[in-house]
């Protein structure tokens, strides 16, 4: 039986997210499916697990972005199709928050705030803890608490928060996300 490819749902896919998620999957000897970016995403759940298997490396950051989109939107519609595959062992998300005129929040286990503290509350955009206890809002995250993520990590806008995410800076904040989310799946297997 072929092993499961370990995913890591990110819920931004904008050109710095894109940046930020590319250069932190390279860092940690992962992959990033590059053509999951979009806002919003364009690619289907089915199209994004061929990809998925295609990868050569693990685990694979997958970028999922609704745009603003109210209820299950294409990104939300492809990243359950992603997670629900029983080829795909979904490690984690990184829940990012967004200022939205559709106000979706999600739970999450942690955040990390755009110094890279982590906080027991959510964030903003802007990566400023937020005065909700575990739970950020965004525009992309509408199923993640329905579709089993074992560990959500919550930030501000990748590869932005007031410039201290960026790529020259080596988003730092994102690749924070992504080694908690490593770690805590190792501690559960």
């Amino acid at each position: 039986m072929e092993k499961k490819k370990r995913v890591i749902l990110i819920t931004d896919g904008d050109e710095a997210a894109r940046k930020a998620v590319e250069l932190v999957a390279k860092e940690i000897g992962g992959r990033c499916i590059s053509q999951s970016w979009g806002n919003p995403s364009t690619l289907s759940g089915k199209n994004l697990v061929k990809l998925i298997k295609k990868a050569p490396y693990d685990p694979v950051l997958v970028m999922f972005d609704d745009c603003g989109f109210t209820d299950e939107g294409p990104g939300e519609e492809a990243m359950r199709y992603v997670a629900e595959h029983e080829d795909i062992e979904v490690i984690g998300a990184i829940a990012v928050a967004a200022k939205t005129h559709a106000s979706e929040w999600t739970k999450v286990d942690v955040s990390i705030d755009k110094n890279g503290r982590l906080t027991e509350y959510g964030v903003d955009k802007y990566g400023l803890p937020d005065i909700e206890l575990g739970r950020i809002n965004g525009d992309t995250v509408y199923n993640l608490d329905e579709i089993g993520v074992p560990f959500i990590v919550g930030v501000g806008d990748i590869g932005k928060m007031s410039g201290n995410d960026e790529v020259k800076k080596g988003a730092p904040i994102t690749k924070k996300a992504v080694e908690l989310i490593l770690e805590r799946s190792e501690c559960s297997d």
